[in-house]
């Protein structure tokens, strides 16, 4: 599936920044999120962690787990717990299709970003495979690396 986040207007809210160290993304998918009165106001000041959260499918319908959406202040009586679970909005064939991947080569989905996108709440999915140890290693020395070409080029006579 292409990049659900080219060519449009967003702001990104939250982003799981561990995600690409501990697991090796092969599929993303763009989803809605069923929300509660204020919740929509904390998301919008900024006021969620993705860093624990993960995604189940039962009874035919995504649920997000473990996502922390902070009680909005000036609505004291209307808030939920924080994280509680929350339906995600996709089309029945995209849940079919996790499903029957997630059982199919035991991989996990989990939330990425948090965005807003025309004024409403998306949540970016990802079908992940756990990386093993000398993958992260090999990730880190390849950034390591990276880093230091760029270092290497910034920093050259004559440029």
């Amino acid at each position: 599936m292409s990049n659900p986040l080219a060519g449009q207007r967003i702001k990104i809210v939250a982003d799981n920044r561990k995600a690409s160290f501990l697991y090796e993304i092969i599929e993303k998918y763009e989803a809605g999120i069923s929300l509660y009165g204020p919740e929509i106001k904390s998301i919008k000041s900024g006021k969620v962690n993705l860093s624990d959260g993960y995604v189940v499918i039962k009874n035919g319908e995504a649920l997000l787990l473990n996502v922390h959406i902070s009680p909005y202040e000036k609505a004291s009586r209307e808030n939920k717990d924080p994280l509680r679970t929350r339906v995600l909005l996709l089309h029945k064939h995209e849940i079919l299709k996790l499903l029957g991947k997630i059982k199919e080569k035991n991989l996990t989905i989990i939330p990425l970003k948090i965005y807003l996108k025309t004024g409403r709440a998306k949540v970016e999915i990802a079908l992940v495979k756990g990386k093993k140890i000398y993958d992260k290693r090999a990730s880190l020395k390849e950034k390591e690396n990276k880093r230091e070409l760029e270092r290497a080029v910034k920093n050259r006579p004559g440029a």
